[in-house]
């Protein structure tokens, strides 16, 4: 399950290019570094990796320019840039993220991709703060739902084929991606 909400992402907004990095095998953050700071792969530095990774995931939480900036101790100015330069790369993810929100603010839900609905109210919200927490819920929730609910399916899924199989191993624990066993 590595960077499954990433590649939930991919899956739900069918963006070609970040399907096919994940079916590449290609380091994502890597990749995605190497196009917004325009150089190759082999020169993306670990901070420039770093800063990617915070733009990729960032995405999947609703996180804008501003908070960003704030992470990396960036300029607004550059947080804005690379936002910019990511959904240019990425203009299905960019869709994506528009759809959610409006769907959200029409509908007065989001849906995972196994049909669970989260209902959001926040969006509706005269208070900002409260309104564009529904917005950040509207983006992530199909997203990191999603991951949870595949995740418990496969915990189901092993569960019985440790049973079927007669093994003495169990399930121990789940951490975000990770499941361990004993």
């Amino acid at each position: 399950y590595s960077q499954i909400e990433l590649r939930i992402l991919a899956h739900l907004c069918g963006d070609e290019h970040l399907i096919g990095a994940f079916a590449t095998g290609q380091d994502i953050h890597r990749r995605t570094a190497s196009v917004i700071y325009g150089i190759p792969e082999v020169e993306v530095t670990p901070e420039m990796r770093s800063a990617t990774k915070a733009i990729n995931f960032g995405i999947i939480y609703g996180m804008s320019a501003h908070g960003l900036s704030r992470e990396l101790e960036l300029s607004h100015e550059d947080a804005t840039a690379f936002m910019d330069a990511y959904f240019q790369q990425y203009p299905k993810v960019r869709a994506f993220v528009d759809t959610q929100m409006a769907q959200a603010q029409r509908d007065g839900y989001v849906q995972k991709l196994l049909g669970r609905r989260r209902y959001l109210p926040e969006v509706h919200s005269p208070d900002p703060m409260i309104r564009q927490l529904g917005q950040r819920l509207a983006v992530n929730t199909p997203i990191q739902g999603t991951a949870a609910d595949l995740i418990k399916r496969a915990m189901v899924t092993l569960d019985a084929e440790l049973n079927r199989a007669r093994l003495q191993s169990r399930m121990l624990l789940q951490v975000h991606d990770e499941l361990m066993f004993e």
